[in-house]
């Protein structure tokens, strides 16, 4: 009977045991992949350069997170973007291993770095990482970080051209939005009005700057800087789409547009100066602050207007991730790259202003509360439109934007454009035949 009676209270203590054995059994399965995570990459350190901006500061202020999942340290350094350019060039030249993962301008450095080797391609991390969703990524953005045939870089940030315009001005002459730039310019004519400080248009005329706001121009009117390896600055499509952005800046630009980079332009507009500007979307905070634009409740946002190929704005990667080639870590640097570019982290680094190149966020509520109604639609619609580049596609990027803007300042100055072409196309063909030579 006593024997009974223990062997009784015995069982529930046993039971209770075995389930506390079973749950902690169950929670260590569920810690096995971060555990797993946290011991792969353990007292390994990796060095990050990063440009300053909202995506910048979200990696830094989620790295605690990132670092105690996979047991790698991070070391963040984050420079201004012309310390950046510097530090990387002197870095990458000498063959240092430091950094493990860096920050670049793809349609500026992507070219010239592959071509020296320094970027490692990315091809094959992306194709063993079910878990990244890398189709996510919109195609033209992940066309400025490819080259010739090969993924180098991971889209961090993005901008599209879009058309800003005056909603009170076009209400009041009893304007539809411009869909075309048939359109566009016909509206610029009839709102263009100096004598009391209202012009029809503005956009970049610095020689340089003015290129990659130019090229939506060109391509909505079914041309293009080159094809392939043969300059196309002076086939009949390219000249007219020049010719539309020299119309609207000579005609009903303001004075000294020529000297204008994009912080002069928006400048012009944001103060109610212009009807119409058309620059970069990851911008329009300088047209849409309160603080900074009296005109902010007035602004609109409207898709690239159609030339005779249609509405085809520039959708490129402003700034992208990529490996150092001479890294020691690459698995820990992809592991890095992976987070950073993930949809969470691009869904933090967006809600702080900072456009992704993931559709699934900018399709997400969460992912586009921070920015205007109109503009959203806007980018999507860009997004599908758009194509992955800007500007020359040629090593000696900063050369050839120069004697792409300098047609265009021709032809503010009254010059023929077409002459200016033909010497322009001759100067851009042999930019190509020499780097391709090096």
């Amino acid at each position: 009977m006593k024997f009974q009676q223990i062997r009784r209270s015995a069982l529930p203590v046993c039971f209770a045991f075995l389930i506390c054995a079973l749950t902690a059994c169950m929670g260590n399965n569920d810690n096995a992949s971060d555990q797993a995570g946290a011991a792969k990459f353990a007292d390994q350190t990796i060095r990050v350069y990063m440009g300053r901006g909202p995506a910048a500061e979200v990696i830094k202020a989620s790295l605690p997170e990132f670092e105690s999942q996979t047991g790698l340290k991070v070391d963040l350094q984050i420079f201004s973007n012309e310390q950046l350019s510097t530090k990387l060039s002197v870095q990458l030249a000498a063959d240092s291993s430091n950094p493990d993962v860096l920050m670049l301008r793809p349609l500026e450095e992507l070219k010239l770095f592959h071509k020296n080797g320094w970027i490692q391609p990315l091809d094959e991390y992306v194709r063993k990482d079910a878990d990244y969703d890398f189709d996510d990524f919109s195609k033209s953005a992940i066309d400025s970080t490819t080259d010739k045939g090969k993924l180098l870089s991971i889209p961090l940030s993005t901008e599209q051209q879009i058309l800003y315009y005056r909603k009170d001005l076009l209400q009041q002459a009893g304007l539809p939005v411009p869909r075309t730039l048939d359109e566009l310019e016909d509206a610029a004519k009839k709102l263009h009005d100096p004598p009391n400080g209202m012009y029809g248009f503005v956009a970049r005329g610095q020689k340089n700057a003015l290129v990659t706001q130019l090229s939506s121009f060109i391509y909505s009117e079914g041309g293009d800087f080159q094809h392939g390896d043969k300059a196309a600055l002076n086939t009949s499509e390219t000249i007219r789409g020049i010719s539309r952005y020299v119309n609207l800046l000579k005609n009903y630009g303001p004075p000294g547009v020529m000297n204008m980079g994009w912080p002069q332009a928006m400048g012009v507009f944001a103060q109610g100066k212009a009807a119409f500007y058309t620059d970069a979307s990851a911008i329009y905070s300088g047209a849409a602050d309160p603080e900074k634009s009296p005109i902010a409740d007035k602004v609109g946002y409207a898709m690239f207007p159609a030339g005779q190929a249609g509405a085809r704005p520039f959708n490129i990667t402003a700034w992208g991730l990529a490996i150092n080639a001479a890294s020691d870590n690459k698995d820990a640097a992809w592991s890095f790259i992976h987070w950073a570019t993930s949809k969470d982290l691009v869904m933090r680094s967006q809600q702080k202003g900072n456009p992704g190149a993931r559709n699934s966020v900018w399709n997400d509520p969460q992912g586009v509360s921070g920015f205007p109604q109109q503009y959203i639609a806007v980018i999507n619609e860009s997004i599908k439109a758009g194509v992955g580049h800007d500007r020359p596609q040629v090593i000696s990027v900063g050369e050839a934007r120069d004697i792409v803007g300098d047609m265009v300042i021709k032809g503010l100055l009254g010059e023929d454009l077409k002459e200016a072409a033909t010497k322009a196309n001759a100067d851009f063909q042999d930019i190509i035949d020499r780097d391709n030579k090096k």
